[in-house]
């Protein structure tokens, strides 16, 4: 058993989940793997459940009811993994928009650089994004640097998807009180991190966008994240 679990959120995920597992096994550093399954219809269930055989003490699927938002199942996967154990558990897509490669650089940051939190940022260095209109660039960046300036919170990418956290910093935050589902799901948890004073370090990554399925990305998603800025600020959240 790995101390460390990488969460893998699925939905309709058929033409990259093969691949993204074999990927991340393929990494020096032994990671497990928790693929947390919305009913896809297309049946990513059923190619993960066919390579447990291969990785039995490694990969791992939950299977879930319906598709209830990228929030409540990285949540899932959070409380699955405390209760077996795990030190660390990172957050990754599986569209190959996160680099397994990078995996190593976030658990290297907590657990060898000291850092309770280690985002993968696009923002950190630049803008380092690839294969995204423009338009969207723009919006990811700009929406980033107005989290900053609505909450002080000092991280450059604030709505990145590709993170390691310690299992201290889990305990601490109260998962059932979450508020959000979408992109704001990924700036609350960083702003209680940071609210409970945890230490949280930025490495620096190429984010490349999906070239095959397709995007979950919607407007509401985005409203959820400019909204639900202004709610945490002006009413707080609860730690």
């Amino acid at each position: 058993m790995s101390d460390t679990l990488v969460i893998i959120p699925t939905y309709n995920e058929k033409e990259n989940i093969e691949a993204i597992i074999r990927a991340t096994f393929d990494q020096e550093k032994v990671f497990d793997i928790l693929v947390v399954d919305d009913n896809s219809p297309d049946g990513t269930a059923t190619i993960v459940e066919s390579l447990k055989a291969e990785f039995p003490n490694q990969l791992f699927i939950e299977k879930r009811e319906g598709k209830n938002g990228l929030g409540t199942a990285y949540i899932h996967g959070f409380k699955w993994g405390l209760a077996k154990d795990y030190k660390y558990l990172i957050e990754m897509d599986a569209d190959f928009s996160h680099d397994p490669k990078d995996l190593i650089r976030l658990y290297n940051s907590c657990a060898i650089d000291g850092g309770d939190v280690a985002v993968g940022s696009r923002y950190s260095v630049g803008v380092n994004v690839v294969n995204w209109p423009m338009n969207r660039v723009l919006l990811s960046y700009f929406a980033s640097k107005y989290v900053r300036f609505v909450t002080g919170i000092p991280v450059h990418d604030t709505t990145a998807g590709f993170v390691c956290w310690s299992r201290n910093v889990l305990e601490t935050i109260k998962l059932d009180k979450i508020k959000f589902v979408g992109y704001a799901f990924q700036i609350e948890m960083k702003y209680k991190a940071w609210k409970h004073k945890f230490k949280i370090n930025e490495v620096s990554v190429i984010f490349t966008d999906r070239t095959l399925g397709e995007s979950k990305m919607s407007g509401g998603i985005v409203s959820e994240a400019l909204f639900g800025v202004i709610k945490m600020r002006l009413k707080g959240l609860p730690k």
